[in-house]
């Protein structure tokens, strides 16, 4: 094999938080292997390369995982410098494992191209540390979703454990997850931010308890969504709640309302 494939992390969305190496890697691409939810001004910085869509989307028809390790073992076989892109940091939820075994069973080099994963950046977008000194010291990075063929995981007890959680992939299952959290012994009050599409201009922020969650699946939110869990959400929650209080005089609790400032923050309680 004469190619090396980069395994390359696309970031959170916006084009510029790409790092210069990934910039750089893309530039130099000779075909490039792209996931859904990478920014197509990023997409774009391989002007030279072949690039290829090979996405998935929850709900949508999706490339298997067996035929992408199998076509990137091919393309180093025939191109000098091959681009896994993925969204986010390739080695978490990024199934960069599956392919760093089909690519060392191959014998093809490979290396990683770490990214700005979402919770990350949906901490920077809503200007709340995912730790604070004396609040929050452990933080679980959690996802709900299985494949075909494994087992189901108890993703809950581990934001249990710890003094806040992310949970990614996971708006689409909103109210199982509040049913989980709340069976594996979280309170129903503790705050939540779901923040939607962070890091780009059109970026929403939902706060609200782990009772409101099931809500957040009639509020519309077609674009990735990060559930952000912990005590460091409580002043944003209750102000949101006190917010929605004055204005309509909602009484209804887990009530999720448009605030006065669309298209970067929504406010429910």
């Amino acid at each position: 094999m004469s190619g090396i494939v980069y395994l390359v992390g696309a970031g959170p969305g916006a084009p510029d938080l790409l790092t210069l190496r990934a910039a750089r890697l893309l530039e130099r691409a000779d075909i490039v292997f792209y996931d859904a939810l990478v920014h197509p001004e990023t997409i774009a910085l391989a002007a030279n390369a072949r690039r290829i869509a090979v996405g998935k989307r929850c709900g949508k028809h999706s490339t298997a995982q067996q035929f992408i390790n199998k076509r990137l073992v091919d393309a180093a076989a025939a191109h000098s410098i091959v681009v896994r892109l993925k969204g986010g940091d390739p080695m978490l939820f990024g199934r960069a494992q599956e392919e760093i075994a089909a690519l060392e069973a191959a014998g093809v080099r490979y290396e990683v191209v770490p990214g700005i994963t979402a919770a990350l950046a949906a901490s920077a977008q809503i200007g709340i540390s995912l730790t604070q000194r004396g609040v929050v010291r452990t933080v679980s990075l959690v996802t709900p979703r299985v494949g075909e063929g494994e087992a189901a995981n108890d993703w809950a007890r581990s934001i249990v454990a710890a003094d806040a959680g992310a949970i990614y992939m996971g708006v689409g299952q909103a109210d199982a997850i509040a049913a989980a959290l709340i069976a594996a012994g979280k309170a129903a009050a503790t705050p939540v931010a779901v923040v939607e599409n962070a890091s780009l201009p059109n970026a929403r922020v939902i706060y609200l308890t782990i009772a409101g969650l099931p809500r957040i699946a009639d509020d519309g939110l077609p674009g990735p969504a990060v559930i952000l869990i912990g005590a460091q959400f409580h002043a944003h929650q209750a102000a949101a709640a006190s917010a929605n209080a004055l204005v309509d005089g909602a009484t209804e609790p887990d009530d999720c309302r448009e605030s006065t400032d669309p298209g970067r923050v929504r406010i429910g309680r």
